[in-house]
């Protein structure tokens, strides 16, 4: 019998992890489980991503109080992605071993419906940043701190966004 190697061993430590993080939160939120609920926290999370792009945008317009308008976003942010997490069961991020064949079908058109979008959001960033420096000779500071921002935004997007298909398609669970 051969030994599990170092990444079975981990993936098995991850499996036991989230399922003993799933059973402490199990009960957490009940309200707020149904299909309905959860597609509020989509959409508030879609709100707050597009409040976070239209930050950037005005941090390259070089408005001195702009980033200020990120801490807000942030606030928004943090408990809706942690609620939806909650509520959605971390089916978006689950290791194989938690699930079962559909809910690993899932989770994968998910994760590559994300990993789409982040490629495709990420031009837009990287143009700005490329084009601008090239027309500025790179000597605009806030272009450096707006294209990161921009940045920051289409990774938070495309990190959240299988948990957000997820958690908007998966229909109700039954109440076990």
């Amino acid at each position: 019998m051969t030994e599990p190697s170092i990444l079975d061993r981990y993936q098995d430590y991850r499996t036991r992890q989230f399922l003993k993080n799933e059973r402490r939160h199990a009960n957490s939120l009940p309200g707020w489980r149904t299909p309905s609920r959860r597609r509020v926290l989509v959409v508030g999370l879609a709100v707050t991503f597009a409040f976070m792009a239209v930050v950037s945008i005005l941090c390259a317009a070089g408005l001195q109080w702009a980033p200020l308008l990120w801490l807000p976003a942030c606030v928004l942010f943090f408990p809706l992605w942690i609620a939806l997490q909650v509520v959605s069961g971390r089916r978006g991020d689950a290791p194989e071993g938690a699930l079962d064949e559909f809910e690993i079908a899932q989770r994968n058109s998910a994760r590559a419906m994300g990993l789409s979008v982040t490629q495709a959001l990420m031009l837009i960033p990287a143009f700005y940043l490329i084009f601008g420096a090239t027309l500025t000779d790179g000597a605009d500071p806030d272009m450096a701190y707006a294209g990161g921002l921009m940045v920051l935004t289409v990774l938070l997007i495309g990190g959240c966004l299988p948990a957000m298909i997820v958690g908007w398609t998966r229909p109700d669970l039954d109440p076990e």
